[in-house]
Protein backbone atom coordinates (compact mmCIF):
# COMPACT_ATOMS: atom_id res chain seq x y z
CA UNK A 1 0.00 0.00 0.00
CA UNK A 2 1.13 3.54 -0.65
CA UNK A 3 -1.92 5.41 0.62
CA UNK A 4 -1.20 8.11 3.17
CA UNK A 5 -4.30 8.58 5.35
CA UNK A 6 -4.64 11.81 7.26
CA UNK A 7 -4.37 11.12 10.97
CA UNK A 8 -6.15 13.49 13.37
CA UNK A 9 -5.29 13.55 17.07
CA UNK A 10 -8.24 14.21 19.39
CA UNK A 11 -6.38 14.19 22.73
CA UNK A 12 -7.00 17.90 23.29
CA UNK A 13 -10.70 17.66 22.37
CA UNK A 14 -12.35 14.23 22.82
CA UNK A 15 -9.65 13.38 25.35
CA UNK A 16 -10.94 16.26 27.46
CA UNK A 17 -13.90 14.07 28.49
CA UNK A 18 -11.54 11.72 30.32
CA UNK A 19 -10.07 14.52 32.44
CA UNK A 20 -13.34 16.35 33.09
CA UNK A 21 -12.18 19.03 30.64
CA UNK A 22 -9.40 20.02 33.04
CA UNK A 23 -6.31 20.16 30.85
CA UNK A 24 -4.67 23.51 31.49
CA UNK A 25 -3.49 25.71 28.62
CA UNK A 26 0.09 24.90 29.60
CA UNK A 27 -0.57 21.17 29.49
CA UNK A 28 -2.28 21.51 26.13
CA UNK A 29 0.70 23.41 24.78
CA UNK A 30 3.10 20.70 25.96
CA UNK A 31 1.02 17.90 24.43
CA UNK A 32 0.55 19.84 21.18
CA UNK A 33 4.29 20.47 20.95
CA UNK A 34 5.01 16.77 21.35
CA UNK A 35 2.45 15.89 18.66
CA UNK A 36 3.95 18.48 16.32
CA UNK A 37 7.41 16.97 16.94
CA UNK A 38 5.89 13.60 16.00
CA UNK A 39 4.63 15.07 12.68
CA UNK A 40 0.96 14.55 13.51
CA UNK A 41 -1.21 15.62 10.58
CA UNK A 42 -3.92 17.44 12.57
CA UNK A 43 -4.50 18.31 16.24
CA UNK A 44 -7.99 19.22 17.43
CA UNK A 45 -8.50 21.59 20.36
CA UNK A 46 -11.63 22.56 22.28
CA UNK A 47 -13.93 21.52 25.08
CA UNK A 48 -14.98 17.88 24.67
CA UNK A 49 -18.39 19.05 23.43
CA UNK A 50 -16.89 21.63 21.13
CA UNK A 51 -16.48 25.37 21.27
CA UNK A 52 -18.92 26.86 23.75
CA UNK A 53 -19.28 23.54 25.55
CA UNK A 54 -17.77 24.80 28.80
CA UNK A 55 -20.91 25.10 30.92
CA UNK A 56 -22.73 23.61 33.88
CA UNK A 57 -24.60 21.29 31.51
CA UNK A 58 -21.55 19.88 29.75
CA UNK A 59 -18.84 20.49 32.34
CA UNK A 60 -16.72 23.56 33.01
CA UNK A 61 -13.32 23.52 31.37
CA UNK A 62 -10.16 24.70 33.11
CA UNK A 63 -9.85 27.55 30.58
CA UNK A 64 -11.62 29.06 27.60
CA UNK A 65 -11.17 27.81 24.05
CA UNK A 66 -9.49 31.12 23.26
CA UNK A 67 -6.91 30.57 26.00
CA UNK A 68 -6.29 27.03 24.76
CA UNK A 69 -5.83 28.16 21.16
CA UNK A 70 -3.50 30.98 22.20
CA UNK A 71 -1.13 28.49 23.80
CA UNK A 72 -1.48 25.63 21.29
CA UNK A 73 -1.27 27.47 17.95
CA UNK A 74 2.35 28.65 18.46
CA UNK A 75 3.40 25.03 19.11
CA UNK A 76 2.26 23.82 15.68
CA UNK A 77 4.49 24.17 12.64
CA UNK A 78 3.45 21.68 9.96
CA UNK A 79 0.59 20.22 12.02
CA UNK A 80 -2.84 21.66 11.19
CA UNK A 81 -5.16 22.98 13.89
CA UNK A 82 -8.80 21.88 14.08
CA UNK A 83 -11.73 22.93 16.24
CA UNK A 84 -15.15 21.35 16.82
CA UNK A 85 -18.52 23.09 16.61
CA UNK A 86 -21.91 21.57 17.51
CA UNK A 87 -24.87 23.57 16.19
CA UNK A 88 -26.80 24.84 19.19
CA UNK A 89 -23.67 24.96 21.37
CA UNK A 90 -21.01 26.72 19.30
CA UNK A 91 -21.67 30.23 17.99
CA UNK A 92 -20.52 32.46 15.13
CA UNK A 93 -18.47 34.43 17.64
CA UNK A 94 -16.61 31.27 18.71
CA UNK A 95 -15.96 30.36 15.10
CA UNK A 96 -14.62 33.83 14.33
CA UNK A 97 -12.38 33.61 17.37
CA UNK A 98 -10.99 30.23 16.28
CA UNK A 99 -10.32 31.46 12.74
CA UNK A 100 -8.58 34.54 14.10
CA UNK A 101 -6.38 32.31 16.30
CA UNK A 102 -5.11 30.18 13.47
CA UNK A 103 -7.57 27.31 13.11
CA UNK A 104 -7.24 25.57 9.74
CA UNK A 105 -10.23 23.22 10.04
CA UNK A 106 -13.66 23.42 11.63
CA UNK A 107 -15.54 20.17 12.18
CA UNK A 108 -19.31 20.53 12.40
CA UNK A 109 -21.05 17.67 14.22
CA UNK A 110 -24.71 16.68 14.16
CA UNK A 111 -26.68 13.57 15.03
CA UNK A 112 -26.61 11.03 12.22
CA UNK A 113 -30.07 12.08 10.99
CA UNK A 114 -29.90 15.85 11.59
CA UNK A 115 -27.49 17.18 8.98
CA UNK A 116 -30.14 19.67 7.87
CA UNK A 117 -29.44 21.88 10.90
CA UNK A 118 -25.86 22.51 9.77
CA UNK A 119 -26.24 24.43 6.49
CA UNK A 120 -25.62 27.91 7.90
CA UNK A 121 -22.62 26.64 9.84
CA UNK A 122 -20.96 25.10 6.79
CA UNK A 123 -21.55 28.19 4.72
CA UNK A 124 -20.00 30.43 7.37
CA UNK A 125 -17.00 28.15 7.88
CA UNK A 126 -16.32 28.26 4.14
CA UNK A 127 -16.82 32.04 4.14
CA UNK A 128 -14.07 32.30 6.77
CA UNK A 129 -11.76 30.25 4.55
CA UNK A 130 -11.47 27.17 6.77
CA UNK A 131 -11.67 23.55 5.67
CA UNK A 132 -15.13 22.26 6.64
CA UNK A 133 -15.54 18.72 7.97
CA UNK A 134 -18.98 17.23 8.64
CA UNK A 135 -19.41 14.70 11.43
CA UNK A 136 -22.40 12.35 11.63
CA UNK A 137 -22.54 11.21 15.25
CA UNK A 138 -23.98 7.92 16.55
CA UNK A 139 -23.78 6.54 13.02
CA UNK A 140 -24.68 3.03 14.22
CA UNK A 141 -28.25 4.30 14.66
CA UNK A 142 -28.82 4.97 10.97
CA UNK A 143 -28.94 2.65 7.97
CA UNK A 144 -26.21 3.13 5.36
CA UNK A 145 -28.69 4.66 2.92
CA UNK A 146 -29.84 7.19 5.52
CA UNK A 147 -26.25 8.11 6.32
CA UNK A 148 -25.59 8.64 2.63
CA UNK A 149 -28.56 11.01 2.36
CA UNK A 150 -27.28 12.99 5.35
CA UNK A 151 -23.71 13.03 4.05
CA UNK A 152 -24.97 14.30 0.68
CA UNK A 153 -26.67 17.19 2.47
CA UNK A 154 -23.37 18.10 4.14
CA UNK A 155 -21.60 17.83 0.79
CA UNK A 156 -24.22 20.15 -0.72
CA UNK A 157 -23.68 22.63 2.12
CA UNK A 158 -19.95 22.79 1.39
CA UNK A 159 -18.30 20.02 3.44
CA UNK A 160 -14.84 19.02 2.23
CA UNK A 161 -14.96 15.78 4.24
CA UNK A 162 -17.75 13.81 5.90
CA UNK A 163 -16.94 11.62 8.89
CA UNK A 164 -18.90 8.72 10.29
CA UNK A 165 -18.65 8.83 14.08
CA UNK A 166 -19.09 5.57 15.98
CA UNK A 167 -19.85 7.64 19.07
CA UNK A 168 -21.05 4.73 21.23
CA UNK A 169 -18.45 2.24 20.00
CA UNK A 170 -21.33 0.02 18.86
CA UNK A 171 -20.37 -0.82 15.28
CA UNK A 172 -18.83 -4.11 14.17
CA UNK A 173 -16.36 -4.19 11.25
CA UNK A 174 -19.02 -5.31 8.75
CA UNK A 175 -21.20 -2.36 9.74
CA UNK A 176 -18.27 -0.01 9.29
CA UNK A 177 -17.45 -1.45 5.87
CA UNK A 178 -21.05 -1.21 4.68
CA UNK A 179 -21.48 2.40 5.76
CA UNK A 180 -18.08 3.76 4.77
CA UNK A 181 -18.03 1.87 1.48
CA UNK A 182 -21.36 3.35 0.39
CA UNK A 183 -20.27 6.90 1.18
CA UNK A 184 -16.94 6.46 -0.61
CA UNK A 185 -18.75 5.13 -3.68
CA UNK A 186 -21.40 7.84 -3.86
CA UNK A 187 -19.78 11.05 -2.56
CA UNK A 188 -17.44 13.34 -4.48
CA UNK A 189 -15.64 14.38 -1.28
CA UNK A 190 -13.42 12.53 1.18
CA UNK A 191 -14.78 10.21 3.86
CA UNK A 192 -13.44 9.91 7.41
CA UNK A 193 -14.03 7.62 10.38
CA UNK A 194 -13.95 8.17 14.15
CA UNK A 195 -14.07 5.11 16.42
CA UNK A 196 -14.72 4.46 20.10
CA UNK A 197 -13.50 1.36 21.86
CA UNK A 198 -16.52 0.14 23.85
CA UNK A 199 -16.42 -3.28 22.17
CA UNK A 200 -12.63 -3.34 21.87
CA UNK A 201 -12.84 -2.78 18.11
CA UNK A 202 -11.57 0.79 17.63
CA UNK A 203 -8.34 -0.07 15.80
CA UNK A 204 -9.94 -2.90 13.83
CA UNK A 205 -12.90 -0.75 12.81
CA UNK A 206 -10.56 2.05 11.75
CA UNK A 207 -8.59 -0.37 9.56
CA UNK A 208 -11.89 -1.61 8.08
CA UNK A 209 -12.87 1.97 7.26
CA UNK A 210 -9.55 2.60 5.52
CA UNK A 211 -9.90 -0.63 3.57
CA UNK A 212 -13.21 0.72 2.24
CA UNK A 213 -11.68 3.99 1.11
CA UNK A 214 -11.80 6.34 4.10
CA UNK A 215 -8.84 8.72 3.93
CA UNK A 216 -8.87 10.46 7.30
CA UNK A 217 -9.13 8.85 10.76
CA UNK A 218 -9.06 9.91 14.42
CA UNK A 219 -7.41 8.79 17.63
CA UNK A 220 -6.24 9.94 21.06
CA UNK A 221 -2.97 9.39 22.86
CA UNK A 222 -3.38 6.58 25.38
CA UNK A 223 -6.90 6.08 24.02
CA UNK A 224 -8.38 8.97 26.00
CA UNK A 225 -11.95 9.95 25.16
CA UNK A 226 -15.57 9.57 26.15
CA UNK A 227 -16.79 6.14 27.25
CA UNK A 228 -13.98 3.61 26.97
CA UNK A 229 -12.03 6.08 24.88
CA UNK A 230 -11.12 6.67 21.26
CA UNK A 231 -8.79 4.66 19.06
CA UNK A 232 -5.43 4.64 20.85
CA UNK A 233 -3.28 6.87 18.66
CA UNK A 234 0.13 5.31 19.19
CA UNK A 235 -1.33 1.84 18.61
CA UNK A 236 -3.13 3.07 15.49
CA UNK A 237 0.04 4.55 14.00
CA UNK A 238 1.87 1.30 14.61
CA UNK A 239 -0.97 -0.76 13.16
CA UNK A 240 -1.17 1.45 10.07
CA UNK A 241 2.54 1.05 9.45
CA UNK A 242 2.28 -2.72 9.89
CA UNK A 243 -0.63 -2.73 7.43
CA UNK A 244 1.54 -1.01 4.83
CA UNK A 245 0.10 2.50 4.98
CA UNK A 246 2.50 5.39 4.42
CA UNK A 247 1.58 7.51 7.44
CA UNK A 248 3.05 10.91 8.28
CA UNK A 249 3.10 10.65 12.11
CA UNK A 250 6.28 9.12 13.47
CA UNK A 251 5.63 5.99 15.53
CA UNK A 252 8.36 6.58 18.09
CA UNK A 253 7.46 10.25 18.41
CA UNK A 254 3.79 9.41 18.94
CA UNK A 255 4.73 6.78 21.53
CA UNK A 256 6.92 9.31 23.33
CA UNK A 257 4.14 11.91 23.32
CA UNK A 258 1.86 9.38 24.99
CA UNK A 259 4.34 7.93 27.48
CA UNK A 260 6.60 10.83 28.38
CA UNK A 261 4.33 13.85 28.00
CA UNK A 262 0.69 12.84 28.49
CA UNK A 263 0.98 9.97 30.97
CA UNK A 264 2.57 12.01 33.81
CA UNK A 265 -0.42 14.39 33.60
CA UNK A 266 -2.95 11.61 34.24
CA UNK A 267 -4.06 9.76 37.34
CA UNK A 268 -5.59 6.31 37.60
CA UNK A 269 -9.15 7.59 37.44
CA UNK A 270 -8.63 9.30 34.09
CA UNK A 271 -7.21 6.31 32.24
CA UNK A 272 -9.74 4.77 29.86
CA UNK A 273 -10.74 1.25 30.73
CA UNK A 274 -12.82 -1.26 28.84
CA UNK A 275 -14.85 -2.18 31.90
CA UNK A 276 -18.40 -3.51 32.23
CA UNK A 277 -19.88 -0.02 31.99
CA UNK A 278 -18.11 0.72 28.73
CA UNK A 279 -19.02 -2.70 27.39
CA UNK A 280 -22.71 -2.17 28.13
CA UNK A 281 -22.74 1.23 26.44
CA UNK A 282 -21.26 -0.29 23.30
CA UNK A 283 -23.47 -3.36 23.47
CA UNK A 284 -26.61 -1.27 23.92
CA UNK A 285 -25.47 1.42 21.49
CA UNK A 286 -26.11 4.24 23.97
CA UNK A 287 -24.01 7.35 24.50
CA UNK A 288 -21.97 7.56 27.71
CA UNK A 289 -24.03 10.45 29.17
CA UNK A 290 -26.86 7.97 29.91
CA UNK A 291 -24.82 5.72 32.21
CA UNK A 292 -24.93 7.70 35.45
CA UNK A 293 -28.67 8.37 35.11
CA UNK A 294 -29.39 4.71 34.35
CA UNK A 295 -27.57 3.69 37.52
CA UNK A 296 -29.49 6.21 39.60
CA UNK A 297 -32.90 5.23 38.26
CA UNK A 298 -32.03 1.53 38.44
CA UNK A 299 -31.33 1.90 42.15
CA UNK A 300 -34.48 3.97 42.65
CA UNK A 301 -36.77 1.43 40.96
CA UNK A 302 -34.88 -1.72 41.88
CA UNK A 303 -34.06 -2.75 38.30
CA UNK A 304 -30.77 -3.66 36.66
CA UNK A 305 -29.32 -0.54 35.00
CA UNK A 306 -28.00 -2.79 32.23
CA UNK A 307 -31.58 -3.64 31.31
CA UNK A 308 -32.36 0.07 31.21
CA UNK A 309 -29.47 0.72 28.83
CA UNK A 310 -30.51 -2.12 26.51
CA UNK A 311 -34.07 -0.76 26.37
CA UNK A 312 -32.79 2.74 25.65
CA UNK A 313 -30.62 1.38 22.85
CA UNK A 314 -33.61 -0.34 21.28
CA UNK A 315 -35.44 2.99 21.45
CA UNK A 316 -32.48 4.64 19.66
CA UNK A 317 -32.26 7.46 22.15
CA UNK A 318 -29.91 10.38 21.52
CA UNK A 319 -28.35 13.03 23.73
CA UNK A 320 -31.02 15.25 25.26
CA UNK A 321 -33.45 12.39 25.85
CA UNK A 322 -32.11 11.42 29.26
CA UNK A 323 -35.56 12.14 30.71
CA UNK A 324 -36.73 8.87 29.13
CA UNK A 325 -34.56 6.89 31.54
CA UNK A 326 -37.08 7.33 34.35
CA UNK A 327 -39.93 6.16 32.12
CA UNK A 328 -37.99 3.04 31.11
CA UNK A 329 -36.97 2.21 34.67
CA UNK A 330 -40.56 2.62 35.91
CA UNK A 331 -41.92 0.44 33.11
CA UNK A 332 -39.36 -2.31 33.74
CA UNK A 333 -40.22 -2.29 37.44
CA UNK A 334 -43.94 -2.57 36.66
CA UNK A 335 -43.32 -5.43 34.22
CA UNK A 336 -41.30 -7.27 36.86
CA UNK A 337 -44.05 -6.85 39.44
CA UNK A 338 -46.66 -8.06 36.96
CA UNK A 339 -44.56 -11.13 36.20
CA UNK A 340 -44.15 -11.89 39.92
CA UNK A 341 -47.89 -11.56 40.52
CA UNK A 342 -48.61 -13.88 37.57
CA UNK A 343 -46.26 -16.50 39.01
CA UNK A 344 -48.04 -16.29 42.37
Amino acid sequence: MTESPRVVDMTLRDGMHAVDHQFTPEQMAEIAGALDDADMDVVEVSHGDGMGGSSINYGMAAASTEEYLETVAPQLTDTELSVLLLPGIGTVEKLDMAADHGADICRIATHATEADISQDHFEYVKERGLEANGLLMLSHMAAPETLLEQAQLMEEYGADVVYLMDSAGALLPDGVRERVGLLVEELDIDVGFHAHNNLGLAVGNTLAALDEGAVTVDGCLRGLGAGSGNTQMEVLVGALERAGYDVTPDLYGTMDAAEEVLLPMLDEDTMPELDNDSLMLGYAGVYSSFLRHARREGKRYGVDPRDILVELGEMEVVGGQEDLITDVAERLAEERETAVEADD
